[in-house]
C-alpha cells in the first residue's frame, strides 16, 4: 500500500501553472488592447494605424501571443465554441453583436473592447444601445502546452 506521495515536493501542480499562464496570458492581452486605443476604425483593416472590429480582435490576440487566422466576425462565432453563464463575463472572450456583423472582446460583465465605427479603439459598455443587439459569446481555446 503506498502511504508517500512520490510527487517532488517542490512541483507545482497543473491547475497553478495553468493559472499562472492564463495570468501571464490576460496581462499581455490587457496591455496589447490598452495599446490601441484611440485608433481610427477603417472598414478591413487590421492595423496597425486603422482597424475594423474583426482585425483588432485578431491583433490583439496575436500580440498577446495567441496566434490564429484573420477572418470575419461571423466566422470566429463558428469556429470557436460557446459559452454560457458566467462564463460570458470571463475576459477575454469574444461577444459577437448585429447579426455577427460586430465582434469584441469582454473585460467584464459590464464593459468589452471592440473598433467603433464612431469612436475608434474603445471600451464600451454593454448597457443600453450594446445589450439590445448581443447574438452570443464564444471563447478562444488558450493551449497551456
Amino acid at each position: 500500500k503506498k502511504t508517500v506521495s512520490s510527487a517532488p515536493t517542490n512541483s507545482v501542480p497543473v491547475n497553478s501553472a495553468s493559472n499562472l499562464y492564463l495570468a501571464a496570458f490576460n496581462k499581455r492581452l490587457l496591455g496589447a488592447m490598452q495599446s490601441k486605443i484611440g485608433i481610427p476604425y477603417r472598414y478591413g483593416s487590421d492595423g496597425p494605424n486603422t482597424y475594423d472590429c474583426s482585425g483588432l480582435v485578431w491583433s490583439v490576440f496575436q500580440s498577446a501571443g495567441l496566434p490564429f487566422t484573420r477572418t470575419s466576425a461571423a466566422s470566429y462565432f463558428k469556429s470557436y465554441e460557446p459559452v454560457y453563464g458566467e462564463e460570458r463575463f470571463k475576459f477575454g472572450t469574444l461577444v459577437f453583436f448585429n447579426g455577427l456583423g460586430h465582434v469584441g472582446i469582454v473585460i467584464d460583465e459590464n464593459t468589452f473592447f471592440h473598433a467603433s465605427q464612431s469612436k475608434g479603439v474603445t471600451f464600451s459598455p454593454f448597457a443600453g444601445y450594446w445589450s439590445k443587439r448581443i447574438v452570443g459569446y464564444r471563447r478562444i481555446p488558450l493551449n497551456f502546452n
